[in-house]
């Protein structure tokens, strides 16, 4: 009899394992770009029967640049803000990863590393962050809560980095806009599961209106996205998906199609003998 394996944990991989790692920049090409853009696109499409998503309409500010956090739970959430990033706001993904140095391929789709381990290298992390908000190519995309947590995980506690990277950012651009996103992995009416990207209400921050307390700048962004996860919650226990476009959708198979050709027989009602 196997025993459970112990899927969550409250310490950061690279503390975990008590390893070093050395601070690597994400490192872009037109060719690796193409590579990546084909690889994560159709292993999600092979993977899921549908991806939807609502609330893109005004996330891009034209000069203004965008950041996107997410709630982290499970092995897919990089590859589904890949492809927000690539096919819904065509814009290069800048995602940070920690032991990036398992996976150095990534740096050619976006990536760059974290070292939880070291305060150094970890802020180094933070201050690449900053720079390439500032590129209005790149989209910037945080998963805040530093740790995968469980599937609607409460309460969503995040740590200050994506704050510090806010304050930065409207320190030296000006303005920066940060949009709450929601994921869900679900099932519907399909034998497959469905991708489901909730986007909610920006938050414009400037040089005016900007928090300085870190602390309470992160306890905003933790109450928005959990608006935000609320309401995508709210829509799937509904069955409230007309209003969600579509990025994707598979074709039924052949068994789904037979079963679909057999409801629409009239039978007759047997009679009573």
């Amino acid at each position: 009899m196997t025993s459970e394996e112990h899927l969550y944990s409250d310490i950061p991989p690279t503390k975990l394992r008590n390893k070093e790692e050395k601070f690597t920049p994400a490192k872009t090409s037109r060719f690796w770009l193409m590579v990546a853009s084909l690889f994560f696109f159709n292993m999600v499409q092979n993977r899921f029967y549908a991806f939807r998503y609502k609330g893109d309409e005004g996330v891009l500010e034209k000069g203004v640049p965008t950041i996107l956090y997410a709630p982290h739970s499970n092995w897919w959430d990089g590859s589904v803000l890949y492809n927000v990033t690539h096919r819904i706001f065509h814009k290069e993904i800048r995602l940070m990863i920690e032991e990036l140095n398992r996976f150095p391929l990534l740096r050619r789709g976006g990536a760059y590393s974290v070292c939880k381990k070291s305060p150094q290298s970890a802020m180094k992390a933070l201050q690449y962050s900053v720079d390439v908000v500032g590129d209005l190519k790149n989209m910037l995309c945080i998963f805040p809560q530093g740790i995968i947590r469980p599937p609607h995980y409460r309460p969503m506690v995040f740590q200050t980095g994506l704050a510090y990277i806010a304050q930065k950012s409207v320190a030296r651009y000006g303005k920066v806009n940060l949009v709450p996103v929601a994921l869900d992995y679900c099932f519907f009416r399909d034998n497959r599961p469905e991708v489901i990207a909730t986007f909610g209400e920006k938050l414009t921050l400037t040089k005016e209106n900007i928090i300085k307390d870190r602390k309470e700048l992160t306890h905003l962004f933790e109450r928005e996205l959990v608006k935000t996860c609320d309401q995508q919650f709210y829509d799937i226990s509904h069955g409230d998906i007309e209003d969600y476009k579509i990025l994707f959708k598979q074709h039924l198979k052949w068994y789904r199609r037979i079963e679909q050709r057999l409801k629409r027989i009239d039978i007759p009602p047997v009679a009573d003998v």
